[in-house]
Order: structure tokens, then C-alpha cells, then sequence
């Protein structure tokens, strides 16, 4: 009887497996953009056919307008950062309403400049001085139509959230070392990074940090720490 049952239940998925495979790629696409969002990297893992569809644009189309659909509208995207593909755009939004809580057009102005400045400083070489990055995002928020003091904040946010989840490997502490070495307190306001975001710097390399240094950059990098910051955490002082 019990195997009776299992083979009834091999049928049944069998039969289910079958009918799924037969579905043409629009319904497929009307599936997926139904299921969680965290899901989507095991199921186009599934079959080629399914991986061709999330490299596709039709299917992150169908969920912009699903999820957004006000974004779907065209509206002029001014600044050096472009806006991209319905994937690039979608996962702004994502990434705008997950890490910042934003939504609507500054939700995807926040978003691309998220995903432009993590994938700058993610590359496998060093990037063009650090300086004219930042630069970049506030341009990209002044061509958009915000104030210099609102270009600043959300810089500074930004750059905060990207510096929180870059990976603790030995990019991230020559990335880091050089952003505490790279100086741009001459630069005018807003082009000058934040105290905020200088501290945050400083803080992950000396507590992320702290055993990759050798002894004359640890020397160097805290002096630089000192000359900005008084007083500083006692917990940077730990090495000495």
C-alpha cells in the first residue's frame, strides 16, 4: 500500500514537472514575478530555460511594472549615471526600499547611485581617485534637481550603506586604507566627503582591520585620524 502511494506521488510531480516545462516563457514570467524576490537565484538555477528568462528583459519589465509601476513611465534621467536595463532599474528600486526606505523617483535615484559607487569600489583593480566618485554622486543629485545640502546628505548616506556591506577581504583594506589617505579637505562643499562618512572609514579599518596593518601605515593612518578627529575611540588605540 505504502508503495502504492509513493509511486501515485512520483506520478503526480511527474505530471506536474511535465505541465511546467510545457508552459510558454510569458506565463512562466507571470509566475515568477509572483514569488518572493529572494528565491529568484535558486529558481533560475533550475533549468537553462528559466536562466535565460532572468537574463532576459522581459521578465524584469513585467516585475518593474508589477512592482512599480509608476517607474515604468519615461521621464528624463539626467546626470552621469545612467539609469540602464528594467533589471538594473529594478533591483535600484529593491535596494532603495530594503536598505534606505525610500521609494518612488528619489528611491530609484538613490538606488542607482547605490549600485554605481558599490560596483566602483568593487572592482578588481583600484579605482580613479576616490575623490571624483563622490563627486559623481553629488553631480548626479544636483542634474536631478536636489539642493547641495540634500546632495551631501544622501551622498553621505550612501556612501555609509555601500562602506557597511563591502566584503571583509583584502581589497576592502587597501580600498579603505586609500580613502583614509586620499585627502579632500580642499575640495568645496558638497565635493568634500562628510565627516560621517571619513569616520566610518576609520572606524571599519581599525576595528575590521586592525591585524592587516603594518606598523608604519597603522602609525600613518592614525596620525591622519587624529589630525581629523579629537578625541578619537580608545578602541583604535588598541594596537599601540
Amino acid at each position: 500500500m505504502t508503495d502504492h502511494n509513493s509511486r501515485d506521488d512520483d506520478d503526480t510531480i511527474t505530471s506536474v514537472d511535465n505541465t511546467v516545462e510545457k508552459l510558454p516563457d510569458h506565463l512562466l514570467i507571470e509566475i515568477f514575478i509572483r514569488v518572493p524576490v529572494s528565491y529568484w537565484t535558486q529558481i533560475s538555477c533550475v533549468k537553462k530555460q528559466w536562466a535565460n528568462l532572468f537574463r532576459g528583459e522581459c521578465l524584469w519589465q513585467a516585475a518593474l511594472i508589477k512592482t512599480h509601476p509608476l517607474a515604468g513611465q519615461a521621464k528624463r534621467w539626467p546626470g552621469p549615471i545612467p539609469r540602464g536595463s528594467s533589471r538594473r532599474r529594478f533591483t535600484a528600486l529593491y535596494v532603495s526600499k530594503h536598505i534606505f526606505a525610500l521609494d518612488g523617483e528619489i528611491g530609484q535615484l538613490v538606488g542607482h547611485t547605490y549600485l554605481f559607487l558599490k560596483e566602483q569600489l568593487e572592482l578588481s583593480t583600484m579605482p580613479t581617485p576616490l575623490g571624483i566618485l563622490h563627486g559623481t554622486i553629488i553631480d548626479q543629485f544636483i542634474a536631478c534637481g536636489k539642493s547641495s545640502d540634500i546632495a551631501q546628505e544622501l551622498a553621505s548616506q550612501i556612501w555609509v550603506a555601500v562602506l557597511d556591506r563591502l566584503e571583509k577581504n583584502e581589497h576592502t583594506f587597501c580600498l579603505l586604507k586609500s580613502l583614509a589617505q586620499e585627502g579632500d579637505d580642499f575640495l568645496p562643499y558638497p565635493y568634500s566627503r562628510s565627516t560621517k562618512v571619513q569616520w566610518r572609514v576609520y572606524d571599519k579599518l581599525f576595528t575590521d582591520f586592525r591585524d592587516c596593518f603594518s606598523r608604519a601605515d597603522y602609525c600613518d593612518v592614525l596620525a591622519r585620524a587624529k589630525n581629523k578627529f579629537l578625541p578619537i575611540p580608545l578602541a583604535w588605540l588598541e594596537r599601540q
